[in-house]
């Protein structure tokens, strides 16, 4: 049976607590692309793409002490970048793109990363969520918010999001959300999504959000574990 349609003013209130609640619980959110800069950012979140952040950092931790800058990735043969990315997966296709990111930026950007969405997704292999990443991590810039898979399945989830395919989420959660928090509201949920709201059996108890949450996948949550819950966040008895 549907949830209970909830009015703007419920609604509202219901979006406050889930970004406190997200706040409390994961005050270390941040980018877990490891960068020293813009231009290494982007190319790290292109090798992201199908690929777990963890591997990429194995990857960079090598590539970025051997490509400095743009012009290293076009001085060396596609076959050769090719082959130092291999284990990310999708390395030519993933390589092509570094390839002409770095041509764009070297001819058109003064070798330097631009730092609007309108340049940032004519880069190759740059779409939103890409620009996204780089413009909020690497320039403070919230221009829109980063729909991953986690983001996209707990926006549904939490009914925060109706769109069926990231872009279109992502519009549901530029209007839901407060602009001052699409920043670290990406790195929060994505943490959420790894730690607690996973995809087949999401950690339902202890959840920070639980009490606002009326997704259908919910898993049962004992009354004790509801009862502590309520007490850590200083709830009424």
């Amino acid at each position: 049976m549907p949830a209970k349609r909830l009015s703007r003013p419920e609604q509202e209130r219901r979006i406050d607590r889930i970004l406190a609640a997200l706040e409390a619980a994961y005050p270390e959110a941040r980018c877990a692309l490891d960068h020293a800069d813009a231009f290494q950012l982007l190319v790290a979140t292109i090798l992201s793409a199908q690929c777990t952040d963890e591997r990429v950092n194995v990857v960079t931790r090598t590539l970025f002490r051997k490509y400095r800058g743009p012009a290293d990735y076009l001085a060396v043969p596609p076959e050769e970048l090719e082959r130092d990315i291999r284990t990310t997966g999708f390395f030519r296709n993933k390589a092509r793109n570094i390839r002409g990111a770095c041509r764009m930026i070297v001819e058109e950007y003064g070798g330097q990363v631009p730092e609007t969405m309108e340049n940032l997704i004519r880069l190759p292999g740059v779409a939103r969520k890409t620009a996204n990443v780089v413009l909020g991590v690497a320039f403070g810039k919230a221009e829109g918010i980063v729909v991953d898979t986690h983001v996209f399945r707990i926006a549904r989830r939490l009914e925060l999001a109706a769109g069926r395919s990231p872009e279109k989420a992502e519009l549901d959660l530029m209007k839901a959300v407060p602009r001052k928090e699409w920043i670290g509201f990406s790195h929060r949920v994505i943490l959420h999504g790894r730690r607690t709201c996973r995809a087949r059996k999401p950690l339902c108890p202890g959840c920070p959000v639980e009490d606002v949450c009326r997704a259908r996948e919910k898993m049962p949550v004992p009354a004790a574990a509801k009862t502590a819950s309520a007490h850590r966040r200083g709830a009424p008895r």
